[in-house]
C-alpha cells in the first residue's frame, strides 16, 4: 500500500541527505517487510544517475552491480549487497547537474512551436553519393585526427549558444 511508497521515499532521501544510518534502516523496513530487493535495486540505479551523477561517475556500476548481485542470489543473501550500495550512496558526493541539464532539453523540446530544426548537414550521415552530393557529412571535422579540439557547432542554429546545463532554454 502507501507504505511502500512511504519507506522507498524515506530511503532516497535518507540517502540524498548522507544519513547512512537512516538509510540502512529504511532498506532493512522494506526488505524485512517482504519487498522485492528488485525493486530497491532498481530504485538504487536511478539514485545513482539522478542524485549522485557525476560527483562519483561509478555510483552507477555500483548500483547495477548491486541489481545483478540481487537477481543472481536472491534474498536473504542480497541484503547485504543493497545494504554495501545504499551506504556508499549515503556516502557519495552528491550532484543533480546532469538531471537538471537533461530537464531543460526536455522542457526546450516540450515549448518548441512547428517542426524541430534539422540536424546540421555536416553532422548527417552519407551513406550514399547522392546524400554526398547534397551536402550530408560535408565539412564535419572528425575529432579525433587533431591534437587539439576543433571548431565545430553540433547543435541547430536555432540553438546555437544555447547552454542546457545553465539555462532553460524555451
Amino acid at each position: 500500500g502507501e507504505e511502500h511508497y512511504n519507506c522507498i521515499s524515506a530511503l532516497h532521501k535518507s540517502m540524498r541527505g548522507s544519513d547512512e544510518n537512516a538509510s540502512l534502516y529504511w532498506l532493512a523496513r522494506m526488505l524485512e517487510g517482504g519487498e522485492d530487493p528488485l525493486y530497491v535495486a532498481r530504485r538504487l540505479v536511478r539514485f545513482a544517475s539522478e542524485d549522485i551523477g557525476l560527483a562519483d561517475p561509478l555510483a552507477l556500476t555500483q548500483a547495477v552491480a548491486a541489481y545483478q548481485g540481487c537477481h543472481f542470489i536472491g534474498m536473504p543473501e542480497c541484503e547485504v549487497i543493497l545494504a554495501q550500495c545504499v551506504v556508499y550512496f549515503a556516502r557519495a558526493p552528491k550532484s543533480i547537474e546532469v538531471y537538471k541539464a537533461y530537464g531543460n532539453v526536455k522542457e526546450c523540446l516540450r515549448m518548441h512551436t512547428g517542426p524541430l530544426p534539422p540536424v546540421p548537414l555536416h553532422l548527417r550521415n552519407a551513406p550514399t553519393r547522392l546524400m554526398k552530393n547534397l551536402g550530408y557529412g560535408k565539412g564535419y571535422k572528425y575529432n579525433p585526427m587533431y591534437k587539439e579540439p576543433v571548431e565545430q557547432d553540433y547543435l541547430p542554429e536555432e540553438l546555437k549558444g544555447t547552454d542546457f546545463f545553465k539555462e532553460r532554454k524555451t
